[in-house]
């Protein structure tokens, strides 16, 4: 098996587990990686996860670090699932429903003229409860206090959207993204929702590829240090 070199710099991905933050997932392979080597391992990651989310996290050692600005442009692809007819403060299941709406209406031919509008270039506001700054704070800090906040919209791209599956008895709605960086697909629900004249918030969502990666060539978290053991020289 090919041995590498974690302290002068590898790029690989993890399969990022659900309710684990990125930073947590991060910091669990640099324990691993830095008590395996007795020595401090320099990483970071190119393009966080939600808790919430699971899937590609790519993760940069060493003098690799450099590369993560260029690796966060790589285009990412998502499967989602959206709840219709109700919203939550985080757009996700971080938080309890907080309003509901109309759904009877929704077939799934709008759907899939719905979601032919947000195809190309679009502006989108993110969630508030996210990692974007406002004076140099982290939003979800502001939101967790007890205040409100207001981001400016941001230009993103969605290069593909589709529906994959609708199940009318739940109102559940299964979609696939190819979209660029600096998109949220919980703001995307939540726009979908609107536009649909109701309301929605993902239940699931995971990152099934980033640029050539894809999840199935992912290292799971939980086998991660017998990966890495196969992969340095005793």
């Amino acid at each position: 098996m090919a041995q590498m070199d974690f302290i002068q710099g590898e790029i690989f991905a993890i399969d990022k587990p659900y309710r684990m933050s990125s930073f947590g997932a991060l910091a669990r392979v640099r324990y691993l990686l830095s008590h395996r080597l007795n020595q401090h391992v320099k990483i970071g990651h190119a393009g966080t996860l939600d808790p919430l989310a699971t899937g590609v996290l790519v993760l940069c050692t060493g003098r690799c670090t450099k590369q993560i600005e260029s690796l966060q442009t790589h285009t990412k692809e998502y499967t989602a699932t959206l709840q219709l007819g109700a919203t939550t403060a985080s757009y996700d299941m971080e938080h309890e429903v907080n309003q509901t709406f109309p759904y009877d209406h929704i077939t799934r031919e709008l759907i899939i003229d719905t979601l032919r509008k947000f195809e190309g270039d679009i502006d989108q506001i993110p969630p508030t409860y996210s990692a974007c700054k406002v004076d140099g704070k982290r939003a979800y800090k502001y939101r967790r206090a007890g205040q409100n906040v207001e981001l400016q919209p941001k230009h993103i791209h969605i290069d593909k959207i589709e529906l994959t599956d609708f199940d009318t008895e739940k109102f559940l709605v299964s979609i696939r993204v190819v979209c660029g960086k600096g998109t949220y697909i919980r703001a995307l629900a939540r726009d979908i929702g609107r536009c649909l004249n109701s309301g929605a918030y993902l239940t699931t969502l995971r990152r099934t590829r980033v640029g050539e990666v894809s999840v199935e060539n992912c290292i799971d978290l939980d086998n991660f240090e017998v990966w890495m053991n196969d992969h340095i020289e005793d």
